[in-house]
């Protein structure tokens, strides 16, 4: 089954594990899709450098952003979370 969020990600980055938390802490850990980067070429071309990156459908939040950056994206993009 698919996921509606994406996180792209790599094995040990820390900001990724930052914005894993983010996630965790609106209760969206059940519905994002863990990414890794490092074994598609054309993903780490295109986030390499910019990772982590929340995505949804074409809609995309860079890091850095926080709890509140992070809420107001999901809502803009129609996504339920928990306050």
């Amino acid at each position: 089954m698919e996921k509606d969020l994406i996180l792209y990600s790599t094995e040990g980055c820390h900001l990724c594990e930052m914005a894993f938390d983010l996630l965790c802490e609106v209760g969206l850990q059940q519905s994002v899709d863990i990414v890794d980067i490092a074994f598609n070429d054309e993903l780490f071309s295109r986030y390499g450098v910019t990772i982590p990156v929340v995505k949804v459908k074409d809609s995309e939040l860079n890091w850095p952003f926080d709890i509140s950056q992070l809420k107001q994206w999901l809502t803009v993009n129609g996504i339920t979370y928990h306050s």
